[in-house]
């Protein structure tokens, strides 16, 4: 009997897909998810290996691997696991630096490679369809002709569209969207997926058994990290809904909804203040409190910077708050 890591999380993630002996892996995965099961790429070159990171945060809410096909197309891999604001504007700004810094000042743009953004979301992107795997490339508005370039693909998977039991399996991509969405759940490798050396290989890495204790203790962190920021987001999302109703009305409702996501928000950014610099005294929360959204984020991504409590006192300064 065995038990398996969250291979949706950041640590499992790159540990299974993203290391240099995950090659066979990622190819098998990305045949399966990109190219209908067939055995499209021959060869991958993983341009960021994996390596465990020295500092938690913010960023942990989402999981990337960049990988160069033996046909020169780079492809993105990132697993989204928290529906945050703009992370739809964030896949596309990726894929769209990605293609753009190919070339070198002299380049000539024809030596352009095409790009695939592959996203997997643990939530629903697109309600108003049940595809499980959907796909955007560039086309005419009003006819839908397609651009005569296909250089930058946005493909989506999003797990809990995926209801298939483990009876129901029947192709690569099955199996392999099985394993993301269930392999946590189980504590035996399926015989219907033991046939595909590359998902039993992958269950081999995600054994807990194979982890030394630091990296169990970090994986812990990342798993409690990312319930944290779900309890925070539900929790506002509450607190915005009661108020809107107490309202009674539509702007109310709105407003009170963005209210909550702000006090989620400060709870959690002053949680981790507390984890990274200590106590955080009240008039700093007060001050923390007069912040927009927009400057709760941009504290959220700096705080992974701070060394104690003047870093913070240090930024806040250099924002615009209301008079005391």
């Amino acid at each position: 009997m065995f038990t398996f890591i969250n291979p949706k999380t950041d640590f499992a993630f790159k540990k299974i897909f993203g290391s240099e002996n995950s090659k066979d892996i990622l190819i098998s995965f990305l045949n399966a998810l990109l190219y209908d099961n067939q055995p499209t790429i021959e060869s991958l070159e993983i341009v960021d290996p994996y390596s465990l990171p020295l500092i938690r945060g913010l960023k942990d809410t989402y999981l990337d691997i960049r990988a160069n096909l033996n046909d020169g197309t780079t492809v993105i891999i990132e697993m989204q696991v928290l529906n945050v604001e703009a992370f739809e504007k964030r896949i596309l700004y990726n894929a769209a630096k990605a293609y753009s810094t190919q070339l070198e000042t002299a380049d000539r743009y024809v030596m352009l490679n095409p790009v695939i953004a592959l996203t997997i979301t643990d939530f629903e992107m697109f309600e108003d369809f049940d595809k499980v795997t959907s796909r955007f490339v560039l086309k005419e508005r009003e006819f839908l002709t397609d651009y005569p370039i296909y250089d930058i693909e946005l493909v989506f998977v999003e797990l809990p569209k995926f209801k298939k039991s483990l009876e129901e399996l029947e192709t690569l991509t099955d199996k392999w969207l099985y394993f993301l969405k269930t392999a946590r759940d189980l504590n035996t490798v399926p015989e219907t997926m033991q046939v595909v050396p590359e998902i039993n290989k992958a269950f081999a890495i995600a054994s807990r058994a194979n982890l030394n204790r630091d990296e169990l203790s970090d994986l812990l962190k990342q798993e409690i990290y990312i319930q944290d920021r779900r309890g925070a987001i539900s929790k506002a999302v509450q607190i915005g809904t009661e108020k809107g109703r107490e309202e009674g009305r539509e702007e109310g409702r709105e407003e009170g909804r963005e209210e909550g996501i702000k006090v989620g928000q400060i709870a959690l950014i002053v949680r981790l203040l507390e984890r990274r610099v200590g106590a955080v005294t009240p008039e700093v929360q007060s001050q923390i409190g007069e912040l927009s959204i927009d400057q709760l984020e941009n504290l959220g991504e700096a705080l992974l910077n701070f060394n104690d409590i003047s870093d913070l006192t240090a930024w806040l300064q250099t924002q615009d708050l209301p008079a005391q």
